[in-house]
């Protein structure tokens, strides 16, 4: 997690909404990410999304068995439906997200059986450092 909170400070230093993703399989991380949306003018842009582009690149499938994701903040729908597609094996997540958090918040999707694949939830790690870059970030933005 502590990767995930690195690539959500870089999000911040690029002023995009401070959300950072790290994928690994097997302890080696194989995929990072944090959000662009803003800069690269792409609303798919999201820390997890990229961090799963990345790793299934470097393994060179579009299926990524046994991986965990960790990410700062908890998954929108979006990035659960990427997740759910690339049978990722589990999620492990910072801060809650009360208004579209798709992993337990709103609803939890990844372990509903909607689809074939269910990916196990962890969640609320390092939470409080999570929420504070958020919230530093909204703060400079009022």
């Amino acid at each position: 997690m502590g990767e995930a909170l690195n690539e959500a400070r870089s999000a911040l230093e690029k002023d995009e909404v401070p959300v950072g993703s790290v994928l690994c399989i097997n302890g080696k991380i194989i995929g990072r990410g944090h959000n662009v949306l803003i800069c690269s003018s792409d609303p798919t842009a999201h820390a997890e999304i990229c961090a799963i582009r990345e790793a299934c690149k470097q393994q060179g499938s579009y299926r990524l068995p046994g991986a965990t994701l960790y990410v700062t903040l908890e998954p929108c729908v979006m990035c659960v439906g990427a997740i759910l597609q690339a049978r990722i094996e589990e999620v492990v997540f910072g801060a809650r997200e009360p208004i579209s958090g798709a992993a337990g918040s709103i609803m939890n999707a990844l372990e509903s059986g909607w689809m074939k694949h269910r990916t196990k939830v962890t969640a609320g790690i390092r939470a409080d450092e999570s929420s504070q870059l958020l919230k530093r970030f909204f703060e400079e933005k009022r």
